[in-house]
């Protein structure tokens, strides 16, 4: 059987190139094979969008992407807006399962609340494609960042601007359940390890708010006015974190490592402002471009939904003060839309 095959492949491959010489000889133009193809296999299709919340920069680019990727090929993307409340995200992937659109880019909240409907999905055809927070059940597709990587980078940063200092250190993760939390603290447990003279005096969540995480911040340095370093695990939490540094007058003094999308204002102004000293990008706009690729081309490859558990890690870029204010180093919301 396999040998039939090979030969049906030989032949019609050298059927083409039959056409393909004689219309080149009579300097014709000649119709790509798999042109064709490629535009049924995605026109009409609909992609499903469930991020914890839009109203945030990730959230936006990543949609903003994946409708500049999909679109113009006849693919429709429809958002559902759960806005921050697992319930509400929980009803809307139910509801568009019910819709069996072609493939279904999830958010995670934690890593428990849509396990069982990622399976479903998948279980019914749908493909499922999560982005940078993981559920406890795989899918056909990961895209993200590598948090153990980012947790080891920002904590070595603290860790070395700590040095010949008073050694003292803060946590401020997100959601502990989100896996995003998780792996981060891993990494950072992964380099303390190597530190024993390294104190964290603070490991709290700040559950990925802001105002949240200022008030812990506050208080921590009320109890530690010599703390030399915060490990943030989320730049637009870590605004309040770097507010709370700034009315303690210790910007500059205590080092504030974080990590985000690299959205201009939300990581190169505040690196430039002295408000970050380390924003690990990951990079938003290319996580959407990776999304949109392997979209395609489970749209034209007939895999089936959830027989592939893969991977794509976005590289990681840092912005510091000797980068931020380079073109090229942030993305603009406002041009992506």
């Amino acid at each position: 059987m396999r040998i039939a095959r090979t030969w049906k492949a030989v032949v019609a491959g050298l059927a083409v190139g039959l056409v393909a010489a004689s219309a080149l000889a009579q300097n014709k133009g000649l119709d790509e094979p798999f042109r064709a193809g490629y535009k049924k296999a995605l026109a009409g299709k609909v992609v499903g969008y469930i991020p914890v919340a839009m109203g945030f920069d990730l959230a936006q680019g990543w949609y903003q992407g994946l409708k500049k990727e999909l679109e113009p090929n006849g693919i429709k993307v429809v958002a559902r807006d759960p806005n921050w409340n697992t319930n509400a995200g929980a009803q809307a992937f139910t509801s568009l399962i019910a819709e069996k659109p072609a493939v279904i880019v999830i958010h995670n909240p934690d890593v428990q609340t849509y396990a069982k409907l990622i399976k479903k999905a998948e279980d019914e055809g749908i493909y499922v494609v999560q982005i940078n927070m993981r559920s406890a059940q795989p899918s056909t597709v990961f895209v993200g960042a590598d948090w153990v990587d980012i947790g080891e980078r920002d904590t070595q940063a603290v860790v070395d601007a700590c040095k010949g200092k008073s050694n003292k250190i803060a946590i401020v993760q997100g959601a502990p359940t989100a896996a995003a939390s998780a792996y981060t603290l891993k990494g950072v447990e992964n380099v303390l390890a190597k530190h024993p003279d390294v104190k964290v005096v603070s490991n709290q969540a700040a559950d990925w708010d802001a105002a949240k995480a200022k008030a812990l911040t506050q208080t921590v340095l009320k109890q530690h006015p010599d703390l030399c370093g915060i490990v943030g695990f989320w730049d637009g939490m870590d605004i309040g974190t770097a507010a709370a540094i700034k009315e303690a007058g210790l910007t500059g003094k205590v080092f504030l490592a974080t990590s985000g999308g690299g959205e201009q204002r939300g990581a190169c102004d505040q690196v430039k402002s002295g408000a970050f000293d380390l924003d690990l990008s990951y990079d938003v706009p290319t996580q959407a471009s990776n999304m949109a690729a392997m979209i395609k081309w489970l749209l034209q490859g007939g895999v089936k939904a959830g027989a592939a558990k893969q991977n794509i890690y976005t590289n990681l870029i840092p912005i510091t003060k000797a980068n931020a204010s380079a073109e090229g180093t942030c993305w603009k919301l406002t041009a992506s839309k």
